[in-house]
């Protein structure tokens, strides 16, 4: 067995080591055996496509914490890649990806929407009155059963050329392809509200969609994301949700 190298990534979830040859992805909880395991399933899934995603290699207890031991990405994220060279460039390539992503089928994972759903409904932060209007609001968006990553955004993408990698599966579900760019969108907004715009704007141009169908998803996104409790983030979300702020 190989030892717990030094750390290449960290996440709010969890973080990823050097493990011999391998990543080990080791969830901060000691809880998060069932995600270390849904990922690792997703992934499986995920080899009969032809999609640039890692090979898993073994599910366990490393350490006292449940992680997955998975190829290596190489080379840097597309984050730092749009910070030292044509941000635009890299932005396109980034939605050409998430095409790719998006033309295959979402079968064998779980339904976008009531994934949204639940999470609504978890969200301390929304009153029952913003809970029933919200899950409204993504009952009449429309249905997909296109596959989507569910956390797809430049820092889970890896590499270059031919050795891209794209990370962080365990939130893959299927669904509406404009659902998963709009999670997008929340994501990159958080660091940057303009290269998110971008994106939308990217995708929608190379997608023959429109970036008003992306952003109808705008708010039960937002307001999905407050479920996973990143306090720094409250206040931005709620705004994106259309919600008021308690403060």
């Amino acid at each position: 067995m190989s030892e717990i190298g030094r750390r290449l990534g960290s996440g709010n979830e969890a973080e990823v080591f050097e493990y011999g040859e391998f990543a080990l992805k080791l969830y901060r909880s000691e809880s998060r055996k069932a995600a270390a395991f849904r990922e690792a399933s997703n992934l499986s899934i995920l080899e009969q496509l032809a999609l640039p995603t890692p090979r898993i290699h073994a599910v366990g207890e490393y350490g006292g914490r449940w992680g997955l031991v998975m190829d290596r990405a190489h080379g840097p994220s597309f984050a730092d890649r749009m910070m030292s060279g044509d941000r635009r460039a890299h932005i396109e390539e980034l939605a050409r990806l998430h095409l790719l992503v998006h033309r295959q089928p979402g079968s064998a994972l779980p339904d976008l929407k009531e994934r949204l759903s639940a999470k609504i409904r978890r969200a301390e932060e929304l009153d029952d009155n913003a809970q029933d209007r919200l899950l409204r609001q993504l009952d009449a968006l429309p249905d997909g059963d296109s596959l989507c990553h569910g956390d797809f955004h430049p820092w889970n993408i890896h590499g270059s050329a031919n050795e891209i990698m794209v990370l962080d599966w365990v939130d893959a579900c299927s669904g509406t392809p404009a659902a998963d760019v709009c999670r997008s969108y929340v994501l990159i907004h958080q660091a940057d509200p303009m290269a998110a715009a971008e994106y939308v704007d990217a995708y929608a141009r190379l997608g023959g969609t429109t970036a008003a169908d992306i952003m109808a998803w705008l708010a039960p996104v937002a307001a999905a994301r407050l479920a996973e409790r990143i306090p720094a983030q409250t206040e931005d979300l709620l705004r994106l949700a259309g919600v008021p702020s308690k403060v």
